[in-house]
């Protein structure tokens, strides 16, 4: 019996079975890399002369408001203490009436506190205050989603009567806008 001839490694794979085999890797290698370095870098990317940071990732940890220190607070956040930063989020101005605004909280999510019946957690909002003389406009809907710029800092504040934290990140605002 004669043995059988191979046919060369070119005729074996055609064009069909390449671009299945590299969407599949896409559809299964994009997910894994976008978790991958959101994990290794906790949320924050460094753009030179600033940080962008994702809010969810920023108050995604636990923290006793009654008995927390600054040592709670991850060190890859507490390094941002003092940093130009760049967050994005939905604007609650419920301090304030009308469309030009001094202060405001900065949130992940809406629904994090009204789908499962609990409020945000204090690490879980950013509360931010316009620079001095400069005043916020908002423009949209209260889902809108904006960029803000501005200053982090990453203290415990704590109610005088209670002793519990009511803030860990304030951010002072350079500039905001809306994402379209």
């Amino acid at each position: 019996m004669e043995a059988a001839i191979k046919p060369p490694l070119v005729e074996r794979i055609n064009f069909r079975a390449l671009c299945f085999g590299g969407l599949l890797l896409f559809l299964l290698g994009w997910p894994v890399y976008t978790f991958l370095a959101e994990t290794l870098t906790h949320g924050v990317h460094n753009h030179g002369s600033y940080k962008a940071v994702d809010l969810k990732a920023l108050g995604f940890f636990q923290m006793d408001p009654h008995a927390a220190t600054l040592k709670d607070v991850p060190a890859a956040y507490r390094a941002l203490d003092g940093q130009r930063v760049l967050l994005e989020g939905l604007i609650d101005a419920s301090r304030e009436a009308g469309p030009k605004i001094t202060e405001f909280t900065l949130l992940y999510s809406r629904m994090s506190c009204c789908v499962f019946g609990a409020p945000t957690q204090v690490q879980e909002r950013v509360y931010a205050t316009a620079n001095p003389g400069c005043q916020i406009e908002i423009r949209g809907g209260a889902d809108a989603t904006y960029e803000v710029m501005g200053t982090l800092h990453v203290t415990l504040k704590r109610d005088e009567d209670t002793g519990e934290v009511v803030e860990v990140y304030h951010l002072d605002a350079e500039s905001i806008k809306p994402v379209h």
